[in-house]
């Protein structure tokens, strides 16, 4: 399932995602924070919009959630956890520098975003490409952002 979210509702909903993984670790009991379980929480929001970094309009957002077992709105989200844990959960190690080969150089940026926590570290991450053929090249056939 895909959600359409502004810039407001991606905000929303890893504040829901943060609060509810520190919640199950003893924050809101005004304990310090200790697992509960054996695994570190890892809950993301990743979205696609337009625009620039600073002025993003969402088009596509979805939750991924990685730990003790992949799930969220993601449509494969244990290959996208398997990926982001190939690269130790590093999304600027899930592009390449590659020439965009037969891309255009149409100015129309793509913003990708990756929002909340990867196995217990605050993640806010996000890249700027010149138009959708050139974040496909750079991503290739991963399937973190393929939603």
């Amino acid at each position: 399932m895909r959600y359409n979210l502004g810039r407001i509702g991606v905000i929303t909903a890893v504040s829901t995602l943060i609060v509810s993984g520190t919640a199950a670790m003893g924050v809101a009991q005004g304990r310090p924070a200790q697992p509960t379980g054996l695994y570190a929480p890892s809950a993301l929001v990743l979205s696609v919009g337009k625009g620039s970094a600073s002025s993003v309009t969402v088009q596509r957002a979805v939750t991924l959630s990685c730990a003790p077992r992949p799930n969220g709105t993601h449509p494969s989200p244990a290959a996208a956890c398997s990926e982001l844990r190939a690269v130790d959960g590093e999304f600027a190690r899930l592009t390449t520098q590659q020439s965009p080969g037969n891309c255009t150089r149409q100015w129309d940026p793509v913003v990708l975003e990756a929002t909340g926590v990867w196995q217990g570290r605050s993640v806010a991450w996000s890249a700027t490409f010149g138009n959708a053929c050139q974040m496909q090249a750079s991503l290739g056939e991963g399937p973190v952002f393929a939603f």
